[in-house]
């Protein structure tokens, strides 16, 4: 809508992969990145990517983490790259 490519990109299942790549094909400095919901103790997991559970919930299938190693977007566990997911956590 701004007629400018975004610089960054954040998504979390397989619609948001156009977003991805459009954004990250740009030229100069460019951030992607999906966010792994492979927590169930604290939220919910789904995949089918690295064996989590393909659930009704989203979609993130392994093509979508194979894709994001090959494009260098940045997969980011809630697992285990987050401290805190609810603000009510200690």
């Amino acid at each position: 809508m701004i007629g400018r490519r975004p610089r960054a990109a954040f998504g979390n299942s397989t619609g948001d992969r156009q977003m991805l790549e459009y954004t990250t094909s740009g030229d100069g400095a460019r951030f992607g990145m999906l966010v792994l919901h492979d927590d169930v103790q604290r939220e919910y997991a789904y995949g089918p990517a690295l064996g989590l559970p393909d659930t009704r919930i989203g979609t993130f299938p392994q093509s979508l983490y194979d894709e994001a190693q090959r494009q260098g977007w940045f997969v980011v566990s809630m697992k285990s790259d987050w401290n805190r997911i609810w603000a009510f956590e200690q």
